[in-house]
């Protein structure tokens, strides 16, 4: 398995393969990899030619210095977990200053309002974060597919929106979120709960299944309402938004639409960890 550190050294061993139209395909992680980054992976060696998977826990998406410190950072194990997999599999693994050469700060960039749901609510220059990390990767990498899960649905939607509006020439592959026994979505944040409340946080997507049955026959407001005072009766999770959005533009739903596809999303805190979630609700 190769790995790469800095940008010029896997570009110049890229270039060739890209001059012999060998294709690409990217999985972006920020390490701490579970079974659903293994998934995109494998959808990427089955549809490439070459597989790229970028580690990097990426500064400038953080808005709580206390959460990037506590991101999980497995470099060592993350290697094994894909040698287990693919040897095929070409890993680039760089250090902050090689991707933003001393000046760790974002770019600003207008998503059309679809910055400004749910996280971007709640985490102010996230997205700015995103979309520098994932242009600048793109730059890199040269690839001709991405591969994205949709735990992350708001971003996998930023991204098509990046790509869309500076004409990158990159497709954009969305995956189905990967789920533990359980029915939490799989998450690298998820290794920071104790064994009990990883056991406890099904309760996450128990609701949400619950409240896509209530969406079937109520309003919108109704099915927040029922979120909101599932979570009240569990006091050691504090709901920090469950909204039912659009999912084209990511705004909040006041009458449904029979032609229109619609989806909840959920973050929740538990032992001060910040997890999220989304179901569709069609």
């Amino acid at each position: 398995m190769l790995i790469f550190n800095k940008k010029s050294d896997l570009s110049a061993f890229l270039s060739p393969l890209i001059k012999q139209n060998k294709s690409i395909g990217f999985v972006p992680t920020m390490g701490a990899l579970h079974q659903g980054h293994l998934s995109l992976l494998k959808n990427s060696l089955s549809e490439n030619d070459v597989t790229v998977m970028s580690i990097f826990v990426n500064p400038t998406q953080f808005n709580n210095a206390e959460d990037l410190d506590k991101y999980p950072r497995t470099l060592e194990r993350d290697v094994q977990i894909m040698q287990n997999l693919s040897n095929n599999i070409i890993v680039y693994a760089p250090e902050v200053a090689d991707i933003y050469k001393g000046n760790t700060i974002s770019e600003s960039f207008d998503y059309d309002g679809l910055e400004n749901q749910m996280e971007g609510k709640h985490r102010p220059g996230h997205f700015d974060g995103v979309g520098t990390i994932v242009k600048r990767l793109f730059e890199i990498i040269l690839p001709n597919k991405a591969y994205f899960g949709e735990k992350d649905f708001q971003q996998l939607q930023i991204v098509r929106k990046l790509v869309s509006k500076y004409i990158i020439p990159v497709s954009i592959i969305g995956c189905p979120i990967h789920r533990e026994d359980s029915g939490l979505a799989m998450s690298s944040r998820n290794e920071r709960l104790s064994k009990i409340t990883r056991e406890n946080a099904a309760i996450i997507f128990q609701i949400l299944k619950a409240a896509k049955d209530i969406f079937q026959t109520k309003s919108s407001q109704e099915t927040i309402l029922f979120v909101k005072n599932e979570f009240k009766k569990i006091p050691e999770f504090q709901l920090e938004y469950f909204e039912i959005a659009d999912e084209e533009t990511l705004l909040p739903v006041s009458e449904k639409e029979s032609n229109k596809k619609y989806r909840g999303f959920i973050a929740i805190f538990i032992e001060n960890i910040r997890l999220i979630d989304n179901i569709s609700l069609n």
